[in-house]
């Protein structure tokens, strides 16, 4: 697999899902029953374009792709609390199961490119006896 080449592909989502929620907060927090959030939803388009610049200036690298992961951490910590608070919304729910998709991918490819680089942790043998 050419890990690369799927790290750019993130980076190209991370700015369009940005721009998407910078230009449209309101909507987004209305659909998830978060409204009054929107300038999380803001905070957080800010942070899916940082994302995507980094990934785009350094595809091969996974340090890009792992702080991906952790804004994926942020975002699934804040659709759970939405999920408590409107569990009938199916539009959370799907939200939920996207962005736990996406941190597989994500966590995929960082992996990938820490093995392309040489940067995986070492694996230890288990003490024998």
């Amino acid at each position: 697999m050419d890990y690369k080449k799927l790290s750019l592909g993130l980076g190209v989502f991370s700015l369009a899902l940005g721009a998407v929620e910078l230009f449209a907060p309101r909507r987004i927090a209305k659909g998830l029953s978060a409204e009054g959030h929107e300038g999380l939803v803001k905070g957080f388009g800010g942070r899916e374009i940082a994302a995507g610049a980094a990934i785009l200036q350094a595809p091969g690298h996974s340090t890009a792709v792992w702080n991906r992961v952790l804004g994926d951490a942020m975002d699934l910590t804040a659709l759970g609390a939405t999920a408590r608070k409107s569990p009938g919304n199916r539009l959370v729910w799907g939200a939920l199961a996207f962005v736990a998709a996406v941190t597989a991918l994500d966590v995929a490819t960082a992996l990938g490119l820490d093995r392309e680089t040489g940067k995986a942790l070492p694996v230890r043998e288990p003490a024998t006896a």
